[in-house]
């Protein structure tokens, strides 16, 4: 009971049922990446007659997080180039480096030197700061 109350009052766990139904009816699979999101468009690139552009959309594997769209196909949902990571000959340059998802908020966010929140000593002040003093 409660996956299917997740399903239909909540689209962050995963795609509702009307999102499910909408894909069914409407949309064609166009490729899926290495996290497993699946990428959907219109039926036969129809228009939508409200945008005059065909509608492209993701459905992701687990939680909704748009991080997790890597960059190819995050140009192709926003319409900046046309043909999907799925369909392109791309090989990566050797300096690419992997896409990886938002890490702020969790465990393995990048934490600067000094920061209350990441591990070991904190450096003493060094005395270059010079407090604001109204009026001057």
């Amino acid at each position: 009971m409660k996956d299917f109350l997740l399903r239909v009052f909540t689209w962050w766990n995963g795609p509702t049922f009307g999102t499910l139904r909408t894909t069914r009816l409407y949309g064609e699979l166009v490729g899926e990446d290495q996290f497993g999101n699946r990428y959907y468009r219109t039926r036969n690139g129809k228009k939508d007659p409200a945008l005059g552009i065909e509608r492209r959309w993701v459905i992701y594997n687990g939680y909704a997080e748009a991080s997790n769209v890597p960059p190819g196909w995050n140009g192709w949902l926003h319409h900046t180039v046309d043909v999907p990571p799925s369909k392109e000959e791309y090989v990566p340059k050797e300096w690419e480096l992997p896409h990886q998802p938002n890490l702020t908020g969790t465990p393995d966010a990048w934490r600067p030197r000094g920061s209350t929140l990441s591990t070991g000593h904190r450096p003493p002040a060094t005395g270059d700061y010079e407090a604001w003093v109204p009026g001057n």
